[in-house]
């Protein structure tokens, strides 16, 4: 697993620098009771909260904002004004996923956003110091469809489940849960991270795997086992060269999550893929696709057995070895 914690050294704008300045005092009325000491729980999910809706309105003064924060969205460093900050036209009426890490002091979320009233999905990561938020990270997805849409209203309860103080999992341990998962997917083992009976992930808010999935997302797509441990050990997503940038970088024990960021490369040099189907026989899995790249987000419940029981995964198509910001 990697890490990354740095700061930005550009220079902040004169727009932003004014922006600053014409809202100093909202900024720091919200800011005050933070910069005494680091930021709880429920400190952590208002200031995503807050940065939430600076960007709905295109005003950065209404998060707290370290002085030259550094901005990056879709693997492209930006100046704060840029990118989801110039395109969000609102925040959409459907889920919202928090994954507050006071231990690290960070925060993570992945929900649908407005760009010119089109719904997207984005994952955001934020990196506070002394209350401030010195590093903003954005994974920005394409337009939702109506279906995806609607399977993203109403997330699995489970999500919004508790943990039973006695039973929560220690956070290096959750982290650790969720590093399982990139191995698992990179080297094609299912038994590699702990997946439970009831296991599923939706992509992009397509539920793609999960014990009730009997429908496959290509007319000549093999029928394999599609729980989330059996489609990885079919080998169906072998043609994932590598995952790297592997960043699980917040753990909330209190609901059981785990939030991660990674960069998928995709070689796509061998367009036929062995597949292992549930009878142990082989098939062929076609893809004519040419070579790309994955930036992606995922959130993982985990439950108190340690045991992953949902995946929320998201993320863009890239130019193959895009380069990271």
């Amino acid at each position: 697993m990697m890490t990354m914690s740095f700061r930005a050294t550009r220079p902040a704008t004169a727009a932003w620098l004014l922006a600053r300045v014409a809202a100093g005092a909202l900024a720091l009325s919200f800011a005050a009771p933070s910069l005494a000491k680091d930021c709880d729980r429920a400190c952590l999910v208002s200031v995503t909260d807050a940065y939430l809706a600076g960007l709905a309105a295109h005003d950065p003064a209404r998060a707290p904002l370290a002085e030259t924060p550094l901005f990056i969205e879709n693997s492209k460093r930006l100046r704060v004004g840029e990118g989801l900050w110039a395109a969000a036209t609102g925040r959409a009426d459907a889920m919202g996923l928090y994954v507050p890490d006071p231990a690290a002091q960070t925060a993570g979320w992945i929900g649908v956003m407005e760009q010119s009233g089109k719904p997207s999905l984005v994952a955001i990561r934020l990196k506070l110091e002394d209350g401030r938020i010195v590093e903003a990270e954005h994974v920005v997805g394409t337009t939702l469809t109506p279906a995806q849409l609607a399977n993203l209203q109403t997330p699995r309860a489970s999500y919004f489940r508790e943990i039973p103080k006695a039973s929560r999992l220690p956070r290096g341990k959750l982290l650790t849960i969720g590093a399982s998962y990139y191995d698992a997917l990179d080297d094609n083992d299912g038994s590699l991270a702990p997946f439970a009976r009831d296991c599923e992930r939706m992509d992009n808010g397509d539920v793609a795997v999960g014990p009730n999935v009997h429908i496959y997302p290509e007319p000549d797509y093999p029928h394999i086992d599609m729980t989330c441990g059996g489609q990885f050990d079919s080998q169906v997503m072998s043609y994932i060269t590598t995952i790297d940038g592997r960043r699980v970088f917040a753990a909330d024990p209190v609901y059981g999550l785990v939030m991660g960021f990674s960069h998928f490369h995709h070689k796509m040099d061998v367009k036929d893929i062995r597949v292992i189907l549930p009878d142990g026989s082989e098939g062929v899995r076609h893809l004519p696709n040419g070579p790309f790249d994955m930036v992606a987000a995922h959130i993982f419940k985990v439950g108190p057995e340690g045991q992953i029981h949902e995946i929320q995964a998201m993320g863009f198509v890239a130019p193959y070895t895009e380069p990271k910001g």
